[in-house]
This record gives structure tokens, C-alpha cells and sequence, in this order.
């Protein structure tokens, strides 16, 4: 069984976004999007919460804008400033704050953003329901995406979808 307690300081980060391993299929990002993240869920055997520890320096951000249909999701500013985007508005956060992103439409749409001079260490948590589909309201696309069962190491495959509105095939075309 999974040891279901870990410290903060025992976490192994990966680069995350410009200069990492990309993804397959998606390309290397833009240098803004820059992070170093700690997984927390999977080392405690976590199943319906997802969490990980961010880490950005100033000027970065690890995640494009973008809004849950499914999930939640909970920031928890450990150290340094920022600020986050919600919908149209932007607000200032700092180490203790506690900000909560419920699931809906663009105006839940949310990315965390290091403007301060200093590294910023959040905790991030989501709830882990799928199917998701998520909106990138910036750059107007969208992404669905499910688990697949399992790939050759036993890890959890994930099927991820994405496009935008006006590229979508007709329900009937090619039947």
C-alpha cells in the first residue's frame, strides 16, 4: 500500500511546459509557460483529488487560460506573490492565500501567473472526475479528454482531444 503521508520537502520535481519533454502531439509551448511541479496525489495514493505543488519563477505561468466543465480546482499560495486570472478580473495573491476555481463556463476560466520579482510555490488540488472538457478561452479552443486503461508500464493512459468550434465535423459526415 501506498504510504499515505509526504512532506512537502521529500518532493521530486519535473520540468514542466518550454524546454521539457513535450507532450506527444502538442509541441513545445511559449517560453512564458514555464514551471517545475511536484506530484503529492499519486505519492499519498490519492484517486478522487489530484494534487501537486507548482513552482513558477517571475514572469511564468504554467497553464494557459482555460476553465473545467467537470472539475474544481483550489490554489493554495505557499510562498512568494502573484496573480490570478478569473473570468475578466485579476487578483493579487500571496503566500497563505486560499483561492477556489469552481467547474462552469468562461467566466470560472482561471491561470495563476508569477508577476512578483521571486519564485511562486503553490499547492494545487482538482478534483478528478472524467470525462473532462475544458475551454481555452484565449486562443478559443477546447479539449476533451478520458482515461484508456492502462499503458505498457501499468500507468494511466489518457485520451486528450483538442480543437476549436468551427473545425468540428458535421454529426453526419463520412456515415
Amino acid at each position: 500500500m501506498t504510504r499515505p503521508i509526504v512532506n512537502l520537502d521529500e518532493l521530486q520535481y519535473r520540468d514542466w511546459g518550454h524546454g521539457s519533454p513535450p507532450m506527444p502531439g502538442a509541441g513545445d509551448p511559449p517560453a512564458k509557460f514555464q514551471a517545475r511541479i511536484g506530484d503529492v496525489g499519486g505519492r499519498i495514493g490519492a484517486r478522487r483529488i489530484g494534487a501537486n505543488v507548482t513552482v513558477l519563477q517571475p514572469g511564468k505561468r504554467a497553464y494557459p487560460f482555460h476553465n473545467h466543465h467537470v472539475n474544481e480546482e483550489w490554489f493554495v499560495v505557499l510562498d512568494g506573490t502573484g496573480e490570478i486570472r478569473i473570468g475578466a478580473a485579476r487578483h493579487a495573491i500571496r503566500k497563505g492565500d486560499v483561492v477556489c476555481c469552481l467547474a462552469g463556463g468562461p467566466e470560472t476560466a482561471h491561470q495563476i501567473i508569477n508577476s512578483g520579482t521571486a519564485e511562486l510555490r503553490y499547492l494545487a488540488l482538482s478534483t478528478q472526475q472524467l470525462p473532462e472538457l475544458c475551454d481555452y478561452p484565449d486562443s478559443g479552443k477546447f479539449a476533451v479528454m478520458n482515461r484508456t486503461g492502462t499503458d505498457a508500464k501499468g500507468q494511466p493512459g489518457l485520451f486528450r482531444f483538442m480543437s476549436r468550434e468551427k473545425e468540428t465535423l458535421s454529426y453526419w459526415e463520412g456515415e
